[in-house]
Parts: C-alpha cells; structure tokens; sequence
C-alpha cells in the first residue's frame, strides 16, 4: 500500500541531491586551473602562501614547527647538524650585535644617537663604573669582619660612594644630553631616557658593555 505523498518527498530528495552534485562539479570545474596554463613560480606561490616565517631560536621551537607542518623525525645525526648550524647563527648574530650593527641591535641601542652616547660614554673614564666592584669590596669587608665598629665606620662610606655615583650619573648626563643637542637638531628623545641610558652604559665595567666600545678612552667624539 503506497502513502500519500511518499512518492514526492522521494522526487524531491533525489533533484535536491542532483542539484548539490551539480554544483560540486561547477565548483570543481571553477577552482580547477585551465589545461595548457603555465605552472606558477616559486616566487608567486610564496607570495601566495603569505610571509616566510623566520627561522627557529631554539630546538624546542624548531622541533614544535615541525610538529605543526607534518615534517617527518630528523635522526640522531641530523639533529645534531641542526644543534651545530644554529649555534653557529646565534654566534654569528652576537658578534655582529657586539660590533654595532645596527639591525642586530636591541630596540633599545639601535639609532644613530644611541650610537653617539655611547661613543661618548665609551670615550671618558666614568666613576660610575667602579660602582660595583667598590660595592661588592665593602659589602665583603662587611661579611667577613662582622664587628660593630666596621660596620659604623663601613655604612657612612657606602653612603659616600652613592653620593658619588649620582653626582658622576648626573654629569654624565648632562655632557650626553648636551652634545646630542648639538649634533642632532631633530633629535626627539627625552634627556631623562638619554641621561639614564648614558649613565647605566657608565655603571657598567668597559669589558662586559654590550655592545662592545667602539673607541678609546680619550678619544674625540664628534
């Protein structure tokens, strides 16, 4: 016994079902490229794919990109040609970045006038930078001579040597700032950040500034 409108439904579903195949095979014939055009190049299939991403840092980095891309498992020895090939990029960045090149810089050093502070800095002998090596000489004395009366005689000379170390910060400053202003007309950094930056530059000992000194003591900076 047939149902009553069984029939229908059944022709509905099936041109229903007839139309979405006939719009796959149009979608189909659309996205496929035409016979006879030319493979793309390199080039426009990167430029189509979208920015290059840089290369990996660290291993992990490098082993969780592979992961995402489906690459296969590199063996025991081409890891290690990989642990080789990207410390020796890291030590040749570093080297570059000590010598002042300017796109390894950090944000912080890069530009012509982070560049003249520090020649200037660089160029005389700061006190700031026996900050620390006086700071961790008293605070030895301290520990290993735990007396009341070196302890008193011990704290006034700390507090003479901060003194000291604001006074020559401050001066430096204000030679950096002032010599910026001369050099650079449309210089629009603050004397605060430039006067900070000179004199934590000064605090630190010549050998361990990063990036490396590029003149001598008594040097002419112009």
């Amino acid at each position: 016994m047939k149902l009553l409108g069984r029939k229908k439904d059944t022709q509905d579903v099936d041109s229903a079902a007839s139309e979405e195949d006939v719009q796959t095979s149009e979608e189909r014939i659309r996205t496929t490229a035409p016979k006879g055009k030319p493979t793309p190049k390199r080039s426009e299939a990167s430029r189509k794919r979208g920015p290059v991403a840089p290369a990996p840092m660290t291993t992990a980095e490098a082993r969780r990109r592979r992961k995402e891309i489906g690459a296969p498992k590199l063996t025991r020895d081409e890891r290690k040609s990989e642990r080789v090939t990207r410390r020796a990029d890291m030590a040749e960045r570093r080297e570059k970045m000590m010598t002042g090149e300017d796109t390894y810089l950090l944000p912080r050093d890069k530009g012509p006038v982070r560049r003249f502070v520090r020649d200037v800095v660089d160029s005389r002998r700061n006190v700031l930078g026996l900050f620390m090596p006086s700071a961790l000489g008293l605070i030895f004395v301290m520990l290993a001579m735990p007396s009341v009366t070196v302890q008193r005689l011990l704290s006034p000379a700390m507090l003479v040597l901060v003194l000291i170390m604001v006074i020559d910060a401050f001066i430096v400053g204000r030679k950096v700032n002032r010599l910026v202003n001369q050099k650079f007309a449309d210089n629009t950094e603050s004397g605060w950040k430039l006067g900070f930056y000179a004199a934590s530059r000064a605090s630190q000992l010549r050998r361990m500034r990063a990036p490396r000194p590029q003149v001598k003591r008594g040097d002419k900076v112009s």
